[in-house]
């Protein structure tokens, strides 16, 4: 037993028994509860572990068919991801993540060792340690204690962590989608998308860009409601072809003006000169089929048209229009962007680049003198903490040498097979075979992670 600090290479470490007294006191409150509670843990711990080797066979399966295949954009479909802070996870981020690790690593622990205590382990403190950059949580538990236990109370204190881990991942996921009922007093939700921040070369920057503070409605024709609108509706922008605009045949003719027609490179039409900010050429068809292609300017054109898909939709109170089409460059879009009571922004550009350089919020505030960056704060927390404890969980209950679930596994082989292998010595080398495959499992896992997240 060893208290205070100690340091050694990428490893620091630090215990103590200030807190013996609280474990003793929850381990010792409400007996029979706890033994429900930790027998559900039980069950839970053994389940995750055979889920944890299926989940961890499913993602090497998913790493290999990627490097293969060579889809960068599968990258996001495998459940679970190495993070490598400044490479992976933004340095803006490094909060969040940090926090909610050390969170999920003390809640952990506090499994254990109430668990233990509840099965009359000595407990002789608990500490944290920081290896490398990550930070982290241990119990000291009397080892011979441990072993005296029977094979079933033993599972109960092994699988304490990875069920505390579930539960954090739960009630965060609990408060995440309870969030606007909690924070309704105090902020509204369902009208709109909030801007909370643009970075300084976002295309949704300038005079009649996107400001802190605005509250966007619409784009182009789909309502935004909140942030899974405002995403959901770039997504189909981005997929649909470009939409256009209606305008009445006389307007049309009024703002035209002559220009010269060329293709650009990828075979795509430009027809306004290459130095106009202001001025986008567009694409028709009049009464008699034919392709005709004008330069106008665009917010003069578009700002109060409606938005059109043919001629047809234009053909409103028997006024001759046509529905004017941005003849823009692949992959790039004319989108409007309403967001009241200021100008329309009309942004050119791929949409994705909006929903990557602009931040936004669904919370906005009852109030001038609330924060609009505290909801966005509560739900990326709420986030993190739900993915790393969940995935805390997940690893631990492995099979794999120095986590839980070598000791889970050790257990279980002896709660299990007792009467079936009789010698000890034949089970633990079914459960060393187990361990290595395991370990092999997550080392390939690991290894193959950290070479697509930094070789590719």
């Amino acid at each position: 037993m060893s208290y205070g600090l100690s340091v050694s290479p990428f490893h620091v470490r630090w215990q103590t028994g200030l807190f013996n007294r609280q474990f003793y006191n929850w381990g010792r409150w409400k007996p029979r509860f706890l033994y429900l509670w930790f027998s559900i843990g039980m069950v839970f711990g053994i389940a995750a572990m055979f889920g944890s080797i299926i989940l961890l066979g499913k993602t090497l399966i998913q790493t290999l068919t990627q490097m293969l295949s060579e889809a960068p954009t599968a990258q996001n479909d495998r459940m679970l991801q190495v993070v490598v802070p400044g490479v992976n996870l933004p340095v803006s981020q490094l909060t969040y993540f940090f926090t909610a690790i050390l969170i999920s690593g003390v809640i952990h622990e506090v499994g254990h060792g109430v668990a233990a205590i509840r099965e009359q382990v000595r407990f002789n403190g608990f500490g944290i340690f920081i290896f490398i950059v990550y930070p982290g949580a241990f119990v000291d538990l009397f080892t011979t204690h441990l072993q005296l236990i029977s094979p079933v109370q033993q599972l109960r204190i092994f699988c304490a962590g990875v069920w505390h881990n579930f539960v954090l991942g739960v009630a965060g996921l609990v408060v995440l989608f309870l969030l606007p009922a909690i924070l309704f007093p105090f902020y509204y939700t369902g009208v709109g998308a909030l801007v909370t921040e643009i970075t300084e070369d976002s295309p949704a920057n300038g005079p009649r860009g996107l400001f802190v503070g605005d509250l966007v409605t619409n784009l182009q024709d789909c309502s935004v409601h909140n942030v899974e609108d405002w995403n959901s509706c770039l997504g189909e922008l981005s997929q649909k072809p470009q939409t256009g605009y209606c305008i009445n045949a006389a307007v049309l003719q009024q703002l035209s003006f002559p220009a010269r027609v060329y293709r650009r490179l990828d075979g795509t039409v430009e027809c306004c000169s290459n130095n106009s900010l202001t001025d986008i050429c567009f694409s028709y068809s009049n009464n008699l089929n034919s392709h005709q292609y004008t330069c106008l300017p665009a917010r003069k054109a578009i700002e109060s048209s409606q938005v059109c898909r043919t001629n047809t939709d234009c053909q409103k109170n028997f006024v001759p229009s046509f529905c004017v089409i941005p003849s823009v460059e692949n992959q790039t879009k004319l989108i409007r962007v309403k967001h009241p009571p200021q100008v329309d922004m009309l942004f050119v550009g791929h949409p994705m680049h909006l929903q990557y350089t602009v931040s936004l919020s669904s919370f906005v505030p009852r109030h001038n003198f609330l924060s609009i960056d505290l909801p966005v704060v509560i739900e990326t927390f709420c986030k993190y903490l739900i993915s790393l404890s969940g995935a805390l969980a997940v690893i631990n209950a492995v099979p794999c040498f120095a986590l839980d679930g070598q000791w889970i596994l050790n257990s279980f082989l002896e709660a299990t097979l007792s009467s079936l292998i009789v010698e000890k010595q034949n089970r633990e080398l079914v459960g060393f075979l187990i361990l290595l495959a395991g370990s092999a499992l997550l080392a390939a896992n690991v290894a193959l992670g950290l070479w697509m997240v930094t070789a590719r």
